[in-house]
């Protein structure tokens, strides 16, 4: 079978590797210049690229030079200046390296901080590399499953690339055995004879010519085996099956009610949006419900939940029934991590934040993953989340943070949904 091989030249992207050596070496750097620079963009820009500055002192490569003190003798070649006797100044600690390149000198010379370009794609990946949904354990061949190839053994016919060395020599070795096995049998049965003839007197000349040479002809035929024969090649053999995929859905509740001014809703806009940027890119196979409410609660598609103006009074029982019947009625709490995200500035009509502990306790939490609640709060607590406190103390898998400025979500979502280390 003919091999193909691509020579065509690499057009652009030449440094690629290069590149990412460099942002795998200095990632820790990377991902704090990542972290400060998000706190200053807003929703339109969260998907763009970004130049940031790695600080110096983080790039600097060690250099070995004499430490100061000590006695060492050395030649100056071309001395105009000093006589034997004279003391020769201390040079300064700096000397050799360790000094502040980023200083100008008297020549003009510096070094700057090293500015680096990040890519749309870099950025992000970055961004959310240590973030994940916790505890997502439960998995179902999902509705259209997705297609794995596999290994399925080995055949005794395929293409090169395919060739399975370790297998192949394996089989080589064991024949060789078989092949030697036998003939050293038949060897050590002729050497016996020859012992009993070589101990009758006269000798039999004849006889022990004969057993020599049939002792030399199975020599010569174990030397002949190969050292590896066509028969002794495998070949790895793939199949595809479906992929067991794991099933997650996130419901991301928004209050809208009046007390929801348009500065509150901007702060829940902006978590959701990066909480919605987070599951598509790092989750191929997860649902994302979004529900708003005030005084009545509806399902509604990622056009309305962001853009939608409507507003009312508050209840937000009425979000968590509606969460409650939908995963009843569409998501099997079997094979389903459920996750939930609710924004909310707190104002509740004091007989409805009971009916919400009750509803949370007895309903969703015993079957959800995770529950994160942020509360948008520029002065003090609201009624909710004094009741959202005691459904705290019984779940640990339910998450309270609060947020008042644009400068506090990104700290917020990374310790929400920060991955956990083992």
């Amino acid at each position: 079978m003919g091999q193909f091989i691509d020579r065509r030249l690499n057009s652009k992207n030449r440094s690629a590797v290069n590149r990412q050596r460099f942002i795998r070496r200095f990632k820790q750097q990377i991902k704090e210049a990542v972290s400060e620079a998000i706190q200053k963009r807003s929703i339109k820009d969260i998907e763009s690229g970004e130049r940031i500055i790695i600080p110096r002192k983080d790039i600097s490569e060690p250099k070995i030079h004499h430490g100061a003190g000590g006695k060492r003798e050395f030649v100056l070649p071309g001395n105009k200046e000093f006589l034997r006797g004279d003391k020769i100044q201390r040079p300064p600690t700096d000397v050799g390296g360790g000094g502040d390149e980023s200083q100008a000198t008297n020549d003009g010379e510096g070094l700057d901080d090293f500015s680096f370009y990040l890519t749309k794609e870099e950025f992000l990946n970055i961004f959310f590399d240590d973030l994940e949904l916790p505890d997502m354990v439960k998995t179902k061949l999902a509705e259209i499953p997705s297609i794995e190839t596999v290994r399925t053994g080995f055949s005794k016919v395929g293409t090169p690339p395919n060739l399975n060395i370790l297998r192949s020599f394996r089989n080589a070795i064991s024949r060789r055995l078989a092949f030697h096995s036998n003939y050293d049998k038949k060897i050590v049965k002729l050497e016996a004879i020859k012992k009993k003839l070589l101990a009758q007197k006269p000798l039999p000349e004849k006889k022990l010519a004969a057993v020599d040479a049939d002792i030399a002809e199975l020599e010569r035929k174990k030397k002949a085996v190969p050292f590896i024969d066509s028969f002794d090649l495998r070949f790895n053999t793939r199949a595809k099956r479906p992929k067991i995929t794991t099933q997650a859905v996130m419901f991301c509740i928004m209050d809208v009610s009046g007390s929801m001014d348009e500065q509150k809703k901007e702060l829940a806009k902006r978590f959701f949006i990066l909480l919605y940027l987070f599951l598509t890119r790092n989750y191929q196979k997860i649902h994302i419900i979004f529900i708003r409410h005030h005084t009545t609660a509806k399902e509604v598609d990622e056009q309305e939940f962001f853009y939608s103006r409507e507003t009312g009074g508050t209840v937000v029982s009425s979000a968590l029934e509606l969460m409650n019947k939908i995963i009843s009625e569409r998501f099997p709490t079997a094979d389903w991590n459920i996750y939930v995200a609710q924004a909310s500035d707190g104002d509740n009509w004091n007989a409805d934040s009971p009916l919400c502990g009750e509803v949370l306790t007895k309903s969703i939490m015993p079957f959800v993953q995770y529950y994160a609640y942020i509360e948008i709060m520029p002065r003090h607590h609201q009624s909710l989340w004094k009741t959202y406190l005691t459904v705290q103390e019984v779940y640990k898998n339910f998450s309270m943070r609060s947020i008042s400025a644009v400068k506090d979500i990104y700290p917020v979502f990374h310790e929400l949904f920060k991955r956990k280390t083992t």
